[in-house]
This record gives structure tokens, sequence and C-alpha cells, in this order.
């Protein structure tokens, strides 16, 4: 049922400590709620650390505490995305919108917003949070509303922000009093009394940014200093800091805040584990600003990182110091948060570690060059440590994809620096195996740029970009672009390196493979025989990637229609890779697999569903219920239980897998997607064909959003949408869903590929269907 008003969306900041009301937040009120003859929209804008979220914050909490307030929603908007997924979670809570299609609920909500004659008003505040482009708001600014509000907090001045509706509020510095009285406020918390005229001087000496008055006023608390000892310092290191860097901080910051954050971070180093709160904040300062997963700056990478640079500090610090455990990096998280360096939210362990952006900045222009090519490679290798090899939690991949894209903004040239890091690698295959393969294309697509610029064409690391941007495409449903992509690969890796370079070898194999891919698995065992032939000369009979070849060619021997010569390769191979590999190696039961697979397509299901049921115990021995190798064992189980005759104990089997994945997974993974398909199959299968249409239509729309059009799994599923329909009894409805997927099979895949051809024959038999009376109902 949609939630009952009041509603809150989205978790408001909580107030400052000590706020101050100042001269822009009574301007806000007054602007805000001075009636219909007010503009209802308002952008504050100004630049970072003036307090723009919490004056936001501020007008937020007192309007809902009031009781003027129906429904409030809160988003950080610093891209789209974001701005989406609160919109359409506000659209699932409010007004039932559909929570498969984000861009679909978001623009429910929206429409909600807009107030209909006849219905109860609904008095709304909106606030959008940091937005980082105009651009991103385009069709996304909510409806004007005499009963509603939007509110806008960015660094942007741009045009587009002040179109009509809309009205800029510069959000300025403190005024000196404003200064002083946070100050005074913030002391007298903690029993702290500091003469007028010291406090003055120095919301002075640090031009009244409110950032760096939080951080003076953590430093005298922490430390018991008085304001006019903390004058003395500021003076003293201010010079030094300007002369490193007089211009480079970001909105015309001035020097005083830099002078602040090195006393703070000095004061940091002195607290237990003393010397590596610098350290530690050199790492952050090259991620992600919203949000760095604790994992990252607590592992073994990053603790060597700050034992190797430990601050000397102490009355002995030359004496050998323990080495760094996890507990102490934690502590120095705590330390840095304690002065207000970072926000530090263990809670929250993906996101756990907070900078603002101008204390990272400030940060980043005190290392030498020689420091920032150092430490962007130890966070390049701090964020590699901390990602799992196989990605279960997509929060936690999105986190480390968004700390390596900051850390690619900071130090992009580091990250070519001898040769291309592999974290570039990894971040764009993570895409590509949550199922966002456009994201990986475009991706893979700057990088092949990016690596010839910085290396040249003829790298190694540039014909590797260009190896999985071929990759994902072929992943992304263009199987004959990835065969084109590889064979012209092959050429120059062949011209550059040699024919018998391992990398050749590879392009050699990933051409065979996307051929068969494209719809012509003899030309892929023709192929793989003639790599094979190569494997055996350059690497040996027992070469793993010699192997490899005589797996692949096995297995398009098979698709080419010789299922039974299949099973028998796979089972002659099984024989080795057990004398080479063990019988526990997962390449070794990945042919197991294979074997099991090819007995069933040549003709015995029942053994094969026995095969796959050994091969499951043994897989939840060595990876894990949870690992997704385990999981698409228990896929081919049902399947194969499915087909040797048992369709209901598939389909339950099916729904029992589905659940996994999708906790496991994610709704939008390609393997998740795999499993609403067959279990839709099966209802079919089992008796039902109305269930298995309509579940095949509500796959439609995910492979459609996830998939795209064209990718070969969004035509399959329109293939049996059509069929299953067909069979339940609409044949007009079936005829007429084969005719218009003809038409892009041919469009797609070519006149003569083999799945054009059956959805031909199947348009065929439906057509046929139609004209006869009473209706024959044709088989698979």
């Amino acid at each position: 049922m949609p939630a009952a008003w009041p509603h809150q969306v989205g978790v408001v900041p909580s107030r400052a400590q000590s706020f101050q009301q100042r001269a822009e937040a009574d301007r806000l009120r007054v602007e805000i709620d001075s009636g219909g003859t007010a503009v209802l929209r308002q952008v504050l804008t100004g630049m970072g650390g003036v307090g723009k979220t919490q004056l936001a914050a501020d007008y937020a909490h007192t309007a809902w505490d009031v009781g003027s307030l129906d429904v409030l929603v809160w988003i950080t908007a610093s891209a789209r995305s974001p701005v989406v997924t609160g919109y359409a979670q506000a659209g699932i809570e409010l007004c039932q919108a559909d929570h498969d299609n984000p861009e679909q609920a978001a623009r429910s909500f929206l429409a909600w917003l807009t107030p209909k004659a006849g219905q109860k008003p609904c008095r709304w505040l909106i606030v959008l949070d940091d937005v980082a482009d105009s651009e991103d708001l385009r069709g996304l600014w909510p409806p004007a509303s005499p009963y509603g509000r939007t509110l806008v907090t960015t660094r942007r001045r741009d045009a587009a922000l002040t179109g009509e509706g809309r009205r800029l509020v510069d959000v300025g510095l403190f005024t000196e009093a404003e200064a002083v009285a946070y100050l005074t406020m913030s002391l007298a918390a903690h029993g702290r009394v500091e003469p007028a005229d010291q406090l003055t001087a120095l919301g002075r000496e640090l031009g009244y940014l409110p950032l760096a008055l939080s951080q003076a006023a953590a430093y005298l608390i922490d430390a018991g200093e008085a304001a006019a000892a903390y004058r003395d310092l500021l003076a003293d290191r201010a010079t030094t800091l300007a002369d490193l860097a007089p211009d480079a901080l970001p909105d015309e910051q001035a020097v005083a805040l830099a002078a602040a954050w090195s006393l703070s971070i000095t004061r940091a180093d002195t607290l237990r584990p003393a010397g590596l709160a610098r350290p530690m904040l050199h790492l952050a300062a090259l991620l992600d600003a919203n949000g760095i997963p604790q994992d990252v700056l607590t592992g073994e990478v990053a603790r060597a990182h700050l034992a190797a640079h430990r601050t000397a500090t102490g009355p002995n610090p030359t004496a050998e110091l323990a080495p760094v455990s996890r507990p102490d990096a934690v502590r120095v998280l705590r330390a840095l948060d304690r002065l207000s360096l970072i926000d530090h939210r263990p809670g929250t362990p993906h996101q756990a570690v907070r900078v603002h952006q101008l204390i990272q900045r400030a940060t980043r222009d005190t290392l030498t060059p020689e420091q920032r090519d150092q430490y962007a490679r130890t966070a390049a290798d701090a964020l590699m440590a901390a990602w799992p090899e196989s990605e279960r939690d997509t929060v936690l991949a999105q986190a480390l994809r968004a700390n390596t894209d900051a850390l690619t903004r900071h130090a992009e040239d580091v990250l070519y620096r001898p040769d291309a890091h592999t974290i570039l690698y990894r971040a764009g295959r993570s895409l590509g195996e949550t199922g966002q393969v456009t994201a990986a294309i475009t991706h893979f697509r700057y990088l092949v740029h990016a690596a010839r610029e910085h290396l040249g064409p003829g790298h190694l690391d540039a014909l590797e970009s260009r190896h999985h941007l071929a990759l994902w495409c072929g992943e992304a449903g263009d199987p004959a672009g990835a065969a084109a992509a590889f064979a012209e690969l092959l050429a120059d890796r062949e011209r550059l390196l040699g024919p018998d370079h391992p990398r050749t070898l590879d392009a050699r194999c990933e051409l065979a493979l996307w051929r068969g891919e494209a719809g012509d698995p003899a030309g892929a065992a023709a192929g793989f025989a003639e790599l094979l032939t190569d494997y055996l000369r350059v690497l040996g009979p027992d070469h793993p990637r010699t192997l490899d070849a005589r797996h692949h060619l096995t297995y398009w021997r098979g698709q080419a229609g010789d299922p039974a010569g299949a099973a028998a390769g796979f089972a002659e191979l099984l024989t080795d890779y057990l004398r080479v590999l063990g019988p526990d190696h997962p390449d070794t039961l990945g042919i197991r697999g294979n074997l099991a697979r090819w007995r069933g397509e040549a003709g015995d299901p029942a053994g094969a569903a026995a095969a796959f049921a050994e091969l499951l115990a043994d897989r939840e021995r060595l990876l894990g219920p949870g690992h997704p190798r385990t999981l698409i064992t228990r896929s081919d189980l049902a399947l194969w239980r499915g087909e040797a005759g048992d369709a209901t104990g598939a389909a339950a089997a099916f729904a029992e897998l589905l659940v996994d994945r999708e906790r496991l997974l994610g709704p939008d993974h390609p393997d998740t997607l795999t499993a609403h398909y067959h279990l839709a199959q099966y209802q079919g299968k089992s008796g039902d064909p109305a269930g298995a249409a309509d579940a095949l239509a509500e796959l439609l729309k995910q492979t459609l959003r996830v998939l795209g059009p064209d990718h070969p799994h969004t035509l399959n599923t329109r293939h049996h949408l059509a069929l299953w329909r067909g069979r339940a009894g609409d044949a007009t409805g079936a005829a007429a869903a084969f005719a218009e997927l003809l038409s892009d099979m041919v469009r797609v895949l070519g006149e003569d590929h083999q799945h054009t051809l059956i959805t031909r024959h199947q348009l065929a038999e439906w057509q046929e269907t139609l004209s006869l009376d009473p209706p024959t109902w044709f088989g698979e």
C-alpha cells in the first residue's frame, strides 16, 4: 500500500553542532515560504565548504518539525543516477510505482507530485543536494506546484540552473559576527572561554570559511591550545603552505584553509597510533570523496603504506616500531574523524570514509610529484587487494568502481607508468560482470584511446585494451563485430609480437570462439583445430592453454552437430585434466560439467542430471553454496532433470535458484535473468503455458532495460514469449509476434543465421495453424 503521510524518503543530514542562524537561512525561509508570489524552486550556490548542505538540512528539519510538510525527499544528487534512484524509491513508496523500472518509477513520482483536481493537496519538499551538473537534472526537475517546494544545492552557477521558476541564492562566507559566534559556542560546549578579540582575529585569519573554522575549533578543543597560540602557529605555517601551492586550492579558497588543515593533521599525528594520520590522508585524498570502503584503507597494502611513511613523532622517533595492524588503521580513521578531517562511518563499511574535496585537494597539493606517483600506484594496489575476484556484493563493487574513477581523475597519467595498472581492467570487467555491458564497452573504448595516448599504439597494453573491448562487444550481443575486431587485433599482434607470442595465440582463440558465437560452429572448430596444432608445438601437450584449446575444439565440434563425439572428446580430455591438474582444480570441474552436458545432448539426459548432481556436491564442498560456479551447476542440474522428464521438479529448482541469485548477484545480473528464463520455460513445460507467457513478458521488460533490444538474450526471450502465447491459445498473437521478431532477426543476425531460420520456421508453422480448422498445435 502507498505510505501514509507524513512520509520521508532519504536521510536528511543532522544539524551541525553550534549551527549558526545565518542571514542566508533567513533569506531562504522568506523566499520559499512567502506564499504563491515567491519562486518555489531555489538553488543554493556557492563554493565548497560554505555550508550549503547544512542550510538546506536546517530548512528541511525545521519545516518537518513544525508539521508544514506531508512529504520530504532528500537526495544526494551528485549524478543523474542517484536522482533517478531517489525519485524511483519515492515513487515505489508513495504511489506504487514499478520497482523493476527505476526510470519509469521516477517519472511516475514526478507526475504524482503535480496537483490533481479533486485530490487532497500534498505539501512536499524535494531537496537535491550537491548537484554537479545541470544536465543531470534535465527532465528531472520537480513540477511547479503551489503546494510543493524544491531546494537544490550546488557549486555550479550555470545559466541552466536559473531557468523559469528557479532562483539562485548565493551562499557566502560567515560574517565576522557569525564566525565569532560559531567559535564561541563550539568552545563553550566544552567548557572553554577565549577572549573575543582573539576569536575575531582568528575568524578573519581563517577567511570566515565555515569548514576552516570547524577544523580550527576541533583542534583547539582536542589540543587544549589557546586561540592566541593557535594564531601564532597559523602565522608560522601559512607562508610555507602558500609557497607550496599559492593558487592550487579550488573555488578561490584562501591559504588559511590549507594552514588550518596542516595544523589539524599535525595534531592527528600525535594521537595514537602516532604518526599514521598523515599517510592515511594521503591515500584517502586520491580516492572517492563520497565514500571509500574501509577495507581499502585498512587492508594489507594500505597498512604497509602507513608503516613505510609513518611520521616521526614521540621522544624516540628512530626506535623500531611494530607493524601496523588492522585495528591500528581503524584507530587512525577515528583520529582523523575527531579532528573533522574525514567523516568516518563504520556502520556503512562500503562508504565508511568520506573526505571533503577541499581537504582532499589541499592534501594532494602538498605532495611532491614523486610522492603523488607513488601514492597513486599504492592506492590502485589497495583497491585491487580489496576487490573480490567473485563479486557477490553489488554495493561494494559500485563503491570500488567509483573509487577507481576518482583515482583516475586525480592521477590518470600515473596509472599508465610504466604500464597500465590492472585496476583499469578490473573496473571495466566489473561493469560487464554485473550486467552493465554497455558501460563496460564505454570504459574499454576510452581505455583503448588512453593507452594509445600514454603508451603508443604498439604497446602491449594498447593491444590488451582492444582485446577487452572486443570481448565485451561480443558479450553485448555483437558476436560478428567481436570476431571482426579480434581479426584486426590478431593481425597487429602477429606483426608486433610474432605468431607464437602467447597474446597472439590468445587472439586466435577469441577469434575462433566469437566466430562460433556468430553462427559458424564449424568455422570455430576449424580455428581451434589449427590453434591446437600450434599450442602443441609451442607449449606442449600438458600446458593449460593447450588443454583449453582442446576443450574449445571439442565443444564446437559438438555445436557443429556431433554431440556424441563431443561427449567422447570430453571424456578423453577429463583423463588428462585429472592427470595434469588434479580432481579439485576449477578447470577439471569445468570439464566434468561439459562432459555431463554433452552426454545429455547425445541423448542421455538422466545420465547428465546424475553427473551434474555429483559435480554440485564437489562444487559446494570446494567453493561453498553461494559461489557463482556452484549456482551455475545448480542451474545445469535443474535443466537436465527437466529434460529427463521432471518438468515440475525443474520449475521448483529454478524458483529456488532465482531467489538465491537475486540475493547474491542482484536482480539485473545475467545469471539471474537466465534463471528467470528457465523458470518460465519449465512453467510452460509442466502444463502452465499462460504462466510461462506471463513470466517471459516480465522478463522481456528486464532484458530490454538491462541488455537492450538487439541482444541475443532479448531476441531469444521474444521468441519463446511468442511460442508460449501461441501454446496458451493465442495463435494470432504468436504469428504476429514471430513476424515482427523475424524482421529484427534478419536486421541483427542476417538472413542465414541459424536462429533467423528457426524463427522463420516458427512463423510458417503458426501461420499454417491459423489456416486450419480446428487448429493443430505444433511441438518445439
